[in-house]
């Protein structure tokens, strides 16, 4: 991405004039379009039954899973995990959202009692953006990736990446520690759509789901 300068330059517009401040069915969704629009792709190609998401801000992304997941009258679920209490988050039957902290010991015995033995379960990381927090949602929830669905770490554009240079490391730097010694996931560049702001941050993991 970086070495072509029009699509630094296309992000760097799209983040500054504020594309990613959308809503879904009126709630916020802090996300670029196009990044939503790769969202729906892999889940109707790779069909999740459990999206397991760090950070929930207002709910919209929860919200957005489970309307696709009711287009494609899927038995999916999503369980949202964020510090704050869930005061105003859309309702939804699919929906399931937990006060806690995505890294604590109580939070990932109480997201594996969750699973079912034949659920195929995709991670989306967005969270606390700071370097520390999300090498350790790395460690933890990967190993929760079905063969074959994804991890997806969100906003590595930030810390210089190419924007918001003030930030500070983030899940970029977070990332490129993390990844060398997890071959078991391979970046998708494909799932880029040439603007992204989760640059290196589609994981596949390998095998078939």
């Amino acid at each position: 991405m970086f070495e072509r300068p029009v699509l630094t330059l296309a992000h760097y517009i799209f983040y500054s004039d504020g594309a990613w401040h959308r809503t879904w069915m009126g709630v916020p969704v802090f996300k670029l379009p196009l990044d939503l629009w790769t969202y729906q792709e892999l889940l109707f190609e790779r069909k999740p039954t459990l999206i397991l998401e760090c950070g929930t801000y207002s709910g919209g992304s929860a919200l957005y899973f489970a309307h696709l997941m009711d287009a494609m009258n899927s038995s999916g679920r999503i369980l949202s995990i964020d510090i704050q209490p869930p005061s105003g988050f859309p309702q939804h039957s699919r929906i399931e959202y937990r006060t806690a902290s995505s890294t604590a010991p109580e939070t990932l015995a109480y997201v594996r009692s969750k699973i079912r033995p034949d659920d195929r379960v995709m991670v989306v990381l967005d969270s606390d953006h700071s370097r520390d927090h999300v090498r350790r949602e790395l460690e933890l929830y990967s190993s929760l990736v079905t063969p074959g669905q994804y991890l997806i770490c969100e906003d590595t554009n930030v810390n210089g990446h190419p924007v918001n240079l003030a930030h500070g490391p983030g899940p970029m730097e977070a990332l490129n520690a993390w990844l060398p010694s997890h071959p078991e996931f391979a970046v998708d560049a494909a799932r880029e759509a040439k603007v992204t702001f989760f640059h290196r941050g589609w994981l596949l993991r390998q095998g078939d789901s």
